[in-house]
């Protein structure tokens, strides 16, 4: 059975947040914690502690290392059904204000975790351009943490620049 909920927590972002990275819609672990990719075998925190040789291993930790990172996180639909944390089973999506972020922060690059968040960004946002990267939940099978840390790249290559 699917619910019909509403995003549970704001955008993570300040004034100079200059990447944004938006998922879908976050997990139900995420919900429960109310931070993002907090599923204990999401692999998102664990490329980015890779890819920075940092140790992200708590909600601060990794608050800290957005923010020194000048990195902003949200989500692309502010409410939809779906069905525990099944990207394939939403329906009736709304999309977040992303001017909410862009009134306030020099955004300069865009990426998307997943072809659900990138579909859905696409559908809500076309005259906006994003870098969709693979995702990093453990339903995702079809890419190895080695694949997928070569995909993460051009993000930390994307933060080098700015």
């Amino acid at each position: 059975m699917s619910d019909f909920l509403t995003h549970p927590f704001k955008p993570f972002f300040d004034k100079d947040s200059k990447i944004l990275i938006l998922g879908s819609f976050p997990s139900v672990k995420s919900r429960q914690d109310g931070f993002y990719y907090q599923h204990p075998r999401n692999r998102f925190w664990p490329l980015l502690e890779i890819l920075f040789d940092v140790k992200l291993d708590n909600i601060f930790k990794q608050q800290s290392f957005l923010k020194e990172k000048n990195i902003a996180l949200w989500d692309v639909l502010a409410s939809c059904k779906i069905k525990k944390s099944n990207d394939k089973t939403i329906s009736y999506a709304k999309a977040n204000d992303l001017n909410l972020i862009f009134d306030q922060a020099k955004i300069k690059s865009i990426f998307t975790t997943g072809q659900s968040a990138y579909k859905f960004f696409q559908k809500f946002h076309p005259n906006l351009k994003a870098t969709p990267l693979p995702s990093t939940s453990p339903a995702n099978l079809n890419f190895s943490f080695e694949k997928l840390l070569q995909s993460y790249k051009t993000l930390k290559d994307s933060l080098e620049k700015y």
